[in-house]
């Protein structure tokens, strides 16, 4: 196959979502060798205005029902309709800059609301300064220590990662590029499954996530030893899944299941005759606990250790990247010559820029941290070298996990940052109101950083397969986190005095009000679950040694498990539709290429619908008939769901034909 040969549905090239064979090269739609508009008054001033628009609607719906919406599809869905509406020639790559610029609030926000309202929660002093600092450094740490490992992710591991939702938000960028019959399964497929998730979100027409207790013996074993099996019956889940494809997926159902069928069964049995509360932040005995519960208090803690641990492996895996990447930035700074990519496609900010980046960057946080957070210089150092250290080695774990699964592990870390950042300043002698403070912010950049750092290799993903420039990507991105960084510190400011988090018709906030329940007894001198992050670690490191990719089976542990089955469905969907006609290649990457179609509208549905029943909700309109919806027979009425919606995919896959 040629590197140009073009895919059967007249999108990408037929080797984009496939490893290249040697000597095999991946040409993108928008040629190297072309300039093509990218920035532009028209693309960044809509980026930015899409940035304040989504960073304040997540930021607000995020607090209100506790879920961020992803922004990417959304935006990207809206870019494709303005393009088009104003007839603008060459939109592509305008729109793949709007797309990143306001795909920053998603990140953005995410980082910021999951720990900083939680010094709002404590009812701790904290100044608007002190929380767009936290999230603007962070925003910038995230993209600075990301920039470096891009060719290794884009280009290097062409073909070996899915990038679930980079590709979901690609297909939609080209389907409006190029119309026709491709378009059309995507804005089919998107009303589908939009039209599914939405009356379920917003009428609960049936459960959203199906159990074994729908039978009466799957209620006893639930009961009895804590067993059961749980299923989302979401279609963005399993378009998702369909991307992800059956080789991850089925590792991260794996790690799910050893999660659910082992551990906690075997915590529930020994629980049984422990007479008080085990763990901090613990009130219930374990054998009052149900299944999701110990799964909350305990296993999942297993899960954390082991996305640790895996991020220590990659971390030294890709050790030759780091230091070819860190020579040619000493280089570049000593004066040398260095061989700059002639290709615009292949060009990244130069490494000197990225040094004095992290440099300024981390003189900022300093001084921040010394006259906004805590008066100490040791303490001040303390909290940057614990900054510093965490959020470049969870870098690639964040990008990881995005490239697999489209899922960035982000409150996990963010978790672990707190637990390790208190026990630090707590030995050092910051503790009480002060430290706790000093551990939120701290968190608060760490997450903020993590957080943008897995979006913006999306971001990047998009661009390669599409052809933009990265150094444009990279240079704009940092526009787009200082508005996101206002916006998402004033309206938590604006929040926090309307409403609050805490208290009667108050905001949910349940991430930060975790946090905040952690924070408490660590700053206390109270014990962390040591055993069960360093029992995640050795797990971690048995599985490398059993070749098997650590971080996609400690995410299977981390996330619960009705999130992780349905993409397993749709791996399998994937495997079947695109094997199923023997000897002929041809018909069968034809059949791949519409269910990665449907797989996408599914995803971008599920996003539009989604953004649409939060804000229908948060506005007053719900319709949802609680008991209905609890009841066992909408659970069966979801299986029964989720089955069609699933025949429905691998029959319109199924459809394709060689020419189209």
């Amino acid at each position: 196959m040629s590197s140009n040969e073009k895919s059967t549905n007249g999108g990408l090239p037929a080797n984009a979502y496939t490893e290249l064979k040697s000597g095999e090269e991946y040409v993108p739609i928008m040629s190297p060798h072309i300039t093509f508009p990218e920035v532009t008054p028209y693309s960044v001033i809509t980026g930015l205005v899409m940035a304040v628009i989504f960073s304040a609607a997540a930021a607000y719906l995020g607090l209100k029902i506790g879920q961020v919406f992803e922004a990417a599809i959304p935006i990207a869905i809206l870019a494709v309709g303005i393009s088009s509406g104003l007839k603008k020639k060459g939109a592509l790559g305008q729109n793949v800059i709007i797309q990143s610029i306001g795909a920053t609030s998603g990140a953005v926000v995410a980082g910021a609301i999951f720990t900083l309202p939680a010094i709002y929660i404590l009812k701790l002093e904290v100044q608007f300064y002190q929380t767009f600092l936290a999230s603007l450094l962070g925003g910038f740490l995230g993209i600075l220590f990301l920039i470096p490992f891009r060719k290794y992710f884009v280009a290097e591991m062409h073909g070996q990662f899915p990038f679930p939702e980079a590709t979901a938000t690609t297909e939609v960028l080209i389907a409006g590029e190029k119309g026709g019959k491709q378009a059309m399964v995507l804005v089919v497929s998107g009303l589908i499954g939009g039209i599914y998730d939405f009356v379920v979100a917003s009428f609960g027409s049936w459960s959203e996530i199906f159990t074994t207790k729908v039978i009466p013996a799957g209620q006893v074993i639930a009961e009895k030893i804590k067993l059961e099996f749980r299923l989302s019956v979401s279609s963005a889940i399993l378009g998702l899944g369909y991307i992800i494809g059956p080789k991850y997926s089925a590792i991260m159902v794996a790690g799910s299941f050893l999660s659910w069928f082992v551990i906690l069964p075997i915590i529930a049995y020994f629980g049984a005759y422990i007479t008080t509360p085990l763990g901090a932040n613990v009130t219930l005995l374990i054998k009052d606990m149900s299944a999701e519960q110990i799964f909350k208090a305990y296993v999942r803690h297993i899960g954390i250790g082991g996305i640790a641990m895996a991020g220590l492996i990659g971390i030294i895996r890709s050790s030759g990247i780091i230091k070819k990447a860190f020579t040619l930035g000493f280089h570049e700074l000593l004066g040398k010559k260095i061989n700059i990519e002639s290709l615009r496609t292949q060009r990244d900010l130069a490494m000197k820029i990225i040094f004095i980046g992290i440099l300024l960057t981390a003189v900022l946080i300093f001084v921040f941290f010394l006259f906004g957070v805590v008066t100490n210089i040791f303490q001040a150092l303390v909290g940057l070298l614990i900054v510093l250290v965490i959020a470049f080695l969870f870098t690639t774990v964040a990008a990881t996990a995005i490239a697999i699964v489209g899922t960035n592990p982000v409150s996990g870390m963010t978790l672990m940052t707190l637990i390790l950042s208190s026990a630090v300043l707590v030995s050092v002698g910051l503790s009480g109101p002060a430290g706790m403070i000093s551990a939120l912010i701290i968190g608060g950049v760490v997450c903020t950083a993590l957080s943008q750092a897995g979006a913006f290799i999306t971001d990047l993903k998009i661009g390669y397969w599409l052809g933009s420039s990265p150094y444009k990507q990279e240079k704009w991105k940092f526009v787009g986190t200082i508005v996101s960084a206002a916006t998402v510190a004033w309206i938590m400011m604006v929040l926090n005095q309307t409403y609050g988090f805490v208290g009667d018709n108050a905001l949910v906030a349940p991430q930060a009000n975790a946090m905040a329940a952690v924070i408490q007894p660590l700053m206390s001198n109270q014990p962390a679950p040591w055993m069960l992050y360093l029992a995640g670690a050795i797990l971690a490191l048995i599985l490398t040694m059993l070749r098997v990719p650590a971080l996609a089976f400690a995410l299977g542990m981390y996330i619960p498990m009705e999130l992780n089955t349905p993409l397993l469905v749709g791996g399998l969907i994937s495997l079947y539709v695109s094997t199923r006609k023997k000897g002929d290649e041809k018909l069968n990457t034809a059949r791949r290429e519409r269910g990665t179609l449907i797989a996408s509208g599914f995803i971008a549905g599920g996003a539009l619908f989604g953004v649409f029943s939060a804000i229908l909700r948060y506005s007053g309109f719900n319709w949802v008939n609680t008991e209905w919806q609890d009841s066992h027979s909408a659970e069966m009425l979801a299986l029964i769901m989720f089955c069609l919606i699933s025949f429905y995919m691998i029959w319109d896959s199924l459809r394709a034909k060689k020419e189209e």
